[in-house]
């Protein structure tokens, strides 16, 4: 299961030295679900459970849009006029509330298999 890790390593290091030169590009490819592919193909061939990538993408169907608050203070630094660490740590904070509220409050889903 190493691979994983390989491959996380490689979109993070490629993508931030894209971003570098093209932040457009570098951002096109934080899009992509790349680590979402490479997790529902690692958890199909560990479990060959079609109920647990189902779950699974249930889930990440729900959470991507909550974690979505955590990139306002960054887009929006300059306008704030707050500093990288501050956006940061804020937009940290709005996606633990928006993902903290969801567990807390949404509907807990059957166990895999369902």
């Amino acid at each position: 299961m190493w691979w994983r890790a390989v491959i996380a390593g490689l979109v993070v290091a490629g993508v931030s030295q894209l971003a570098d030169r093209f932040p457009r590009l570098g951002a096109l490819l934080l899009t992509l679900p790349i680590i979402s592919i490479v997790a529902f193909i690692a958890v199909w061939n560990k479990e060959q459970d079609l109920g647990t990538v189902s779950r699974l993408a249930r889930e990440t169907l729900i959470l991507v849009p909550l974690g979505l608050p955590f990139f306002l203070p960054l887009a929006f630094s300059q306008r704030l006029g707050l500093g990288f660490w501050s956006a940061f740590a804020t937009g940290v904070g709005l996606a633990s509330v928006t993902i903290g509220c969801w567990f807390w409050l949404g509907p807990s889903l059957p166990p895999s298999g369902d």
